[in-house]
């Protein structure tokens, strides 16, 4: 029973390993018309069963031209939304939320008036590390 032990011990990292992963999700959409409106790129969803919950999720987007001042992008969740800064980055405040939750971004400018014509949201993509 004593030689068992330590190779139990080995094999407990690799039971660690073995519980996280990751899921990534793209979408297109939508076209961003005037400030004051608040826009949601389509569902962000893993494609396949997950349990456990959000370690950390990274994101970006891109716009069919730069950014006009005021845009404002958040990351969403059901119940909670994170502001993000820049159009890529890394993010652990959605931390300990359902592994399997349905993500969004959300798009709004600050301000009124029109924004430059034909701004569109060409990709949105989050990837969703888990454990």
């Amino acid at each position: 029973m004593r030689r068992v032990w330590p190779g139990l011990f080995l094999l407990l990292p690799l039971w660690a390993v073995a519980a996280d992963g990751a899921w990534h999700a793209s979408a297109s959409g939508p076209t961003l018309g005037a400030r004051g409106n608040w826009l949601a790129s389509p569902p962000l969803r893993a494609t396949t069963r997950v349990q456990g919950t959000i370690s950390r999720v990274s994101w970006r987007y891109r716009l069919s031209r730069p950014a006009p001042s005021g845009l404002v992008v958040r990351l969403c969740a059901s119940q909670r939304c994170v502001l993000l800064e820049g159009a890529s980055g890394t993010t652990r405040s959605l931390a300990h939320i359902a592994a399997d939750e349905t993500l969004h971004l959300a798009f709004g400018f600050n301000g009124r008036g029109a924004v430059p014509p034909g701004l569109r949201v060409i990709s949105s993509e989050v990837t969703v590390n888990y454990q």
